[in-house]
């Protein structure tokens, strides 16, 4: 993955945030962008836009958290142009209650959207990646809260740490079968998107919602030091690089440093600071 010009990439929760800027930065980058969305308006909008633009851009409207969607997305970007060369598992909600507050429909809103649409993904997806025999890129979308502890937003730590594993597996695998697929986990700090207000897009099926804590939310007063276009821009260099990891913030090293040198110690965890 040298250079992406004449690839193809899809993108999952591509019609706004961080998935709407990586689209915008792989057209620019002259690659052929499938985005995925779950909402049909905003996503018909971007789609225009890149198109407006000279950009080869489809949409397909996608449940990420329906199995059956995430395949007939794979089979939508295939049919359209034959290969995939850049997967971007980046759709995501989160869901602010303390752990044991969460009901069994948020868990599962959350872990649907964040976890599990990732191993759908991967299921469809690379398989066909894998025959493909041209090289080419998964991006799991994980975040900070998968390496540090945040108060209040267990279920989301939960389902992007599990992202982390999975993400840290599936390239020792491609690793292990000598295979030119490369892998990289987005860990973004905290970045000014709309993902707070993701409830917009919760299925009635899950609607018994635990109450927020009666706390500020993590990241109240802080201010965003990057854009989603400058996180796309890091995607893109990890991509042409084939490099793992992807830590958008780099104040945050040290602060993971320092958490992981207490595993196995009586140290305790402390909620990491937002910046």
């Amino acid at each position: 993955m040298e250079h992406l010009q004449g690839r193809v990439a899809v993108v999952t929760g591509a019609a706004s945030g961080l998935g709407l800027a990586m689209s915008n930065r792989f057209a620019q980058a002259g690659m052929k962008v499938v985005l995925a969305d779950i909402e049909a308006g905003p996503l018909d909008a971007a789609v225009r836009e890149l198109r407006a633009g000279g950009h080869d851009a489809i949409g397909v409207v996608t449940d990420v958290a329906d199995p059956g969607a995430v395949d007939r997305l794979a089979a939508a970007a295939f049919d359209a142009h034959g290969r995939v060369h850049v997967l971007c598992n980046n759709a995501g909600v989160v869901k602010r209650a303390r752990v044991w507050e969460l009901t069994l429909d948020d868990w599962r809103w959350v872990l649907g959207v964040d976890f599990w649409s990732v191993v759908y993904g991967v299921r469809a997806f690379v398989p066909r990646m894998l025959e493909q025999a041209e090289g080419g890129h998964v991006v799991n979308t994980s975040s900070m809260a998968g390496l540090l502890p945040m108060p209040n937003l267990g279920a989301y730590a939960a389902a992007k740490s599990a992202v982390l594993a999975l993400s840290l597996s599936l390239q020792t695998e491609f690793d292990q079968l000598e295979s030119p697929l490369g892998v990289s986990v987005l860990c973004p700090g905290f970045i000014a998107t709309g993902i707070t207000s993701s409830g917009r897009n919760r299925p009635a099926g899950l609607a018994d919602e635990a109450p927020p804590p009666n706390v500020p939310r993590t990241t109240a007063g802080a201010v965003a030091t990057l854009t989603a276009a400058d996180v796309a821009e890091q995607v893109v260099e990890a991509i042409i690089s084939h490099r793992f990891w992807i830590l958008t913030h780099p104040a945050y090293q040290t602060v993971i440093r320092q958490h992981a040198a207490g595993i196995g110690t009586a140290a305790r965890p402390a909620p990491a600071p937002i910046w």
